[in-house]
């Protein structure tokens, strides 16, 4: 009866994708993004959205998302990004990253760790 439970049970998407947004904004706060000359170098915006992946797949696999769910996570993610006051190029460069990211088969690689 537990298993059949466990089947029916929905990842915590909106809450992960939350949670994603606010680890970047910890890092690269929104008001930084509003301010073209105080942007943090390529690298450092790189390594900030890959790691933003690496958590994704992460709970990808562990709940193994559908189509559908990983859906709701991109957009949820794209909404929270929206809603903190990221320019649209990034919030649009973000979300892509990630989805491309959850929509990879296992063992097709990731970002670099």
């Amino acid at each position: 009866m537990a298993m059949l439970k466990n089947l029916f049970k929905r990842p915590p998407v909106a809450a992960f994708a939350k949670s994603l947004a606010q680890d970047i904004a910890k890092r690269y706060p929104p008001a930084l993004d509003n301010q073209p000359g105080k942007r943090p170098s390529v690298n450092r915006l790189t390594r900030i959205i890959e790691d933003a992946c690496a958590k994704a797949l992460v709970f990808g696999q562990e709940h193994s998302l559908g189509w559908l769910s990983k859906a709701k996570l991109g957009n949820a993610f794209r909404w929270e990004l929206t809603e903190l006051g990221y320019q649209k190029d990034f919030v649009e460069l973000a979300t892509e990253a990630v989805i491309v990211q959850l929509s990879r088969k296992k063992g097709e690689g990731g970002p670099a760790a």
